[in-house]
């Protein structure tokens, strides 16, 4: 008899910085969702796909859950909130710590009353002795309602197959949502977006990086199709910020367009030409104007 083919929705969900990004990234096996060390490095819910004989998983990737600050803050938390009610599988990740914080308390706050499927998570065990792992689990097991619990290093690949096994033990007969072939829905102009503000947010000093947005104002490839030119803008809040951002001479945003144009290469394929410009539109973070201006719509949530 011929297995059924399952698909559903997953989102990833956990206090910033706990490794969603690279945990979604390892799964699929291409870079798709911006890593940083610095919180909410995800803005928007990112939809990846992964596909194979046993059927189709839809992930969605979610900002990181913290009290909101301003209203961008306010719609990445919305953002979050509301993906919980829509998918087949909760993915919580946590670090292997025997510690539950006021945010991961946040968390199990917003899971009590979700009826989905909830699988913990225990990233970045390759930063701790086995005997913490253990530890960690047995801190977390009674918090919640676990269909199961998984301990994973996603930046060393350690126990990653072992989730998409379990995500499909939860998944029903379904339909393919979306081509084999495809990897994720984000349009190729979003994704240069976050590459560059990936490589920014990297790149510079803490106060910074929050108070930036990235647009792509053109995206052509030139006629012999051996070239793509890209035009993209970061939006800063302050004057202050703009010179931070170029740098000495320009180096700063040398560095960062350089870094981004190799990951677009490699994404897209094609040899980029790649030039930034740097804007101040202050306080962008709290108008609903600009906001929407830089791909974040309140309808959508």
């Amino acid at each position: 008899m011929a297995q059924k083919f399952k698909s559903g929705f997953v989102t990833f969900i956990g206090r910033p910085n706990v490794g969603k990004s690279t945990l979604m990234n390892r799964l699929i096996g291409q870079k798709i969702a911006i890593t940083s060390s610095k919180p909410q490095t995800t803005r928007n819910r990112i939809q990846t796909v992964y596909t194979d004989e046993r059927g189709q998983i839809i992930f969605l990737d979610t900002p990181g859950i913290n009290r909101a600050k301003n209203k961008l803050g306010d719609y990445m938390l919305k953002v979050a909130e509301r993906t919980l009610n829509e998918v087949d599988v909760v993915l919580w990740l946590v670090e292997p710590s025997t510690f539950i914080g006021g945010g991961e308390r946040y968390i199990i706050e917003q899971l009590s009353t979700v009826k989905t499927p909830i699988i913990l998570v225990i990233n970045k065990i390759d930063t701790v002795e086995e005997k913490e792992i253990f530890e960690a689990i047995n801190t977390y097991k009674d918090v919640c309602n676990f269909a199961e619990i998984i301990p994973v290093s996603a930046l060393k690949g350690k126990n990653t197959d072992d989730v998409i096994d379990t995500i499909f033990k939860y998944l029903e007969e379904g339909p393919m949502y979306f081509d084999e072939d495809t990897i994720t829905d984000q349009p190729e102009r979003q994704i240069c977006a976050e590459l560059i503000r990936e490589k920014a947010l990297r790149c510079l000093s803490q106060e910074i990086p929050h108070g930036i947005a990235v647009v792509i104002d053109s995206m052509k490839t030139r006629r012999h199709g051996h070239i793509m030119d890209i035009d993209a803008t970061i939006i800063c809040e302050r004057d202050s910020h703009k010179g931070i951002i170029i740098g000495k001479q320009g180096s700063m945003l040398k560095k960062i367009g350089s870094q981004a144009r190799v990951e677009m290469e490699n994404l897209l394929d094609i040899k980029i030409n790649l030039q930034i410009w740097v804007k101040v539109k202050k306080d962008w973070r709290d108008s609903d104007l600009l906001l929407k201006n830089y791909g974040y719509d309140k309808k959508e949530v």
